[in-house]
């Protein structure tokens, strides 16, 4: 997905250090052309030869070093750069930019690129709340620098707080977002919904059911990084937010109708991936409902079908839902497919191996209004994202 492509990977002197060795080997995996630059304090952390074998490519790390070609380092990496991704980023390296100083090879490159540079920071967190440290990613951000946020959580120091390195599978998503910026999806704007809904039935319980919201989540990813300017509206889910995806949280059925009615127009293409509840209490009850020994009978009414809703006002958009099924597949989700106006729809029998709620795999039919069909076997959630996406775009 990266062939041709050329990453510059400068690794500082952190114990988040190890990660960008994942880094490395996951760009070398997409075919990337990727060359690792480490500072001194680095290689305290891994060696140069970790990398030199990952990369396939000299490791760079004392600026005068003898070089194996004659050109001079910095300029030769920085003119060859798609993209340097600094990773982790101390606050170090990040005070030494934003004031102008290059006095190794990582920071002097940086000065020369023309690039684009992705800074990811990781340090303690209270180095990261630093208002000197803001400072510099303020003005490194105003100048055009690239940054992506630390997570928060447990670090190695025992503290807790922002500022861990995000997971190497987040941060390649998000160097490939940028370098396929003008992709197959570019100047087209995607709105997903993904997960579940909750309909309350008193301050405790709820009715709603096992979707993780993954497919949805591999969609809104799989969109961003092949250019597109996506929104992302989610019900409660245990999943880390796709990089760069603009993503809005609601809890209810109606929240999500409400979300989605008042952003539908902005967008081109729609993907209605969330599983949501049909039907929610028609009282909810504003105390605990006490357990006693007789039966609950609680009434539910209709929730909006938003599939359908959109169906009805979609006008040139492209409109694609999914149809989870136990049985006769084919047949129920073509009977959506009609009465929704929908251009495809996604279907698949949870009951198969490898199908389903909460798995990292999926089997689906896609079924056009045309009446065609494409069976597709079993695949990654993300893999499949991309099948989805593919077909949209023949139909634009």
């Amino acid at each position: 997905m990266l062939k041709g492509k050329t990453v510059v990977v400068g690794v500082c002197g952190g114990i988040a250090a190890y990660k960008s060795v994942e880094i490395v080997s996951r760009l070398k995996k997409l075919n990337a052309d990727v060359h690792v630059i480490m500072t001194e304090n680095a290689t305290k952390f891994v060696e140069p030869l970790t990398f030199r074998s990952l990369s396939h490519n000299p490791v760079i790390v004392d600026m005068f070093d003898e070089p194996k070609v004659w050109d001079i380092q910095h300029i030769s990496l920085a003119e060859k750069a798609d993209l340097i991704v600094v990773a982790p980023a101390t606050a170090n390296i990040i005070g030494k930019v934003a004031a102008g100083i290059a006095d190794d090879m990582l920071s002097t490159t940086i000065m020369a690129a023309a690039s684009p540079v992705l800074f990811i920071p990781a340090m303690n967190f209270r180095m990261y709340e630093n208002p000197i440290v803001h400072q510099n990613i303020d003005r490194l951000t105003g100048l055009g620098y690239i940054f992506m946020e630390p997570e928060s959580g447990l670090m190695a120091c025992g503290t807790s707080g922002k500022g861990r390195l995000p997971s190497p599978e987040a941060i390649v998503d998000f160097v490939k977002g940028i370098l396929t910026k003008n992709g197959d999806y570019s100047n087209i704007r995607v709105l997903v919904t993904a997960g579940p809904t909750r309909e309350a039935i008193d301050p405790v319980r709820f009715l709603t059911n096992p979707s993780s919201g993954k497919m949805g989540y591999s969609i809104a990813a799989a969109a961003g990084e092949r250019g597109a300017a996506v929104r992302l509206i989610s019900g409660p889910v245990n999943l880390t937010r796709p990089w760069g995806v603009e993503t809005v949280f609601v809890t209810s059925a109606m929240d999500m109708y409400n979300e989605v009615m008042k952003a539908y127009e902005s967008f081109d293409v729609l993907i209605m991936v969330a599983a949501v509840a049909d039907y929610r209490c028609a009282r909810v009850a504003q105390k605990k409902i006490k357990k006693s020994d007789d039966n609950l009978t609680i009434e539910l009414v209709r929730n909006p079908d938003i599939a359908a809703e959109l169906g009805k006002v979609k006008g040139g958009r492209i409109l694609v839902g999914f149809s989870a099924e136990t049985d006769n597949l084919i047949k129920n989700a073509s009977g959506k497919l009609a009465s929704k106006n929908m251009d495809m729809i996604v279907a698949n029998d949870v009951t198969m191996e490898g199908a389903g709620f909460g798995t990292d795999t999926n089997v689906v039919k896609l079924i056009k209004k045309n009446g065609s069909i494409l069976d597709l076997p079993v695949m990654s959630k993300k893999d499949v994202a991309h099948r989805i996406l593919d077909e949209i775009l023949t139909m634009m």
